[in-house]
């Protein structure tokens, strides 16, 4: 199933929503179910709740913006899929006042980290969520992204900021309150009791190019998702990735220490 997204957000999304829908075939392969329950924390208006419930699988969103879980009513309502995705209104740090823990087969949490107080609660808490075995799809934003991202455009003290600063930020101005390594995510995620199964580096060349070329270039938005795609799975574009995307399973702790 492709991304309903394409063609031109799906150079943000593509690489994530292909790895994602993987991962939930191997969940349903190995639950035996034909309908997976799904967690998607900040999930907003429903990017990847509707094309995920189009797979025929039940998502819960919690998202903390009235507006968001609006928009997602309309969404899921013109997508013919509002009967398996329902929104409450929560944040990852109270997961658990508003969804049952170990109740989900996969949970999906993008673009969440980079806002809360404490990334690694938050990770606890989308892990903690999962069932034994489940899949964990965790989306942040990358450090060398955003420097890579001021240098180019000239800002060379920013970008210095960027790298030195402890949260990644390159300014007052920067509307991302935190950013990440790929190592930072995988030791967080690990910590939580996630084997990591992969790690991919998202929008690597997407945000670099000029946006008037892959518009007007015959072609140019196919071969640019072809290029991400080659990279993200490559350690060495990790480093200068936008977000990473990190992919994993929920450890059953019958099995540790055997």
């Amino acid at each position: 199933m492709s991304d309903p997204q394409r063609p031109r957000a799906s150079l943000r999304t593509a690489v994530v929503w292909d790895v994602l829908e993987e991962a939930l075939d191997r969940r349903v392969k190995a639950t035996g179910k034909e309908s997976l329950d799904v967690l998607d924390t900040g999930g907003g208006s429903g990017n990847f709740a509707v094309p995920v419930a189009r797979l025929g699988h039940r998502v819960t969103v919690v998202d903390p913006s009235p507006n968001a879980l609006f928009a997602l009513e309309r969404r899921i309502s013109e997508a013919g899929v509002a009967d398996r995705v329902s929104g409450v209104q929560g944040d990852i740090h109270d997961l658990f006042d508003v969804v049952p823990r170990a109740g989900f087969d996969a949970v999906l949490c993008h673009g969440v980290l980079e806002y809360v107080d404490d990334p690694a609660e938050g990770v606890r808490n989308a892990v903690a969520a999962l069932r034994p075995g489940g899949a964990l799809s965790l989306l942040a934003a990358g450090l060398g992204g955003a420097v890579l991202a001021r240098a180019l455009a000239g800002h060379f003290t920013e970008a210095l900021r960027a790298l030195t600063d402890p949260s990644g930020r390159w300014g007052e101005g920067d509307p991302v309150p935190r950013r990440f390594t790929a190592e930072q995510i995988t030791a967080a995620v690990e910590a939580a009791g996630v084997e990591v199964g992969a790690v991919h580096g998202v929008r690597v060349f997407a945000d670099l190019v000029p946006g008037v070329l892959v518009d007007t270039e015959p072609g140019a938005i196919d071969a640019l998702n072809r290029l991400e795609a080659a990279a993200a799975e490559l350690p060495a574009f990790h480093s200068v990735a936008t977000q990473l995307h990190v992919l994993g399973e929920k450890r059953d702790r019958s099995d540790e220490g055997a």
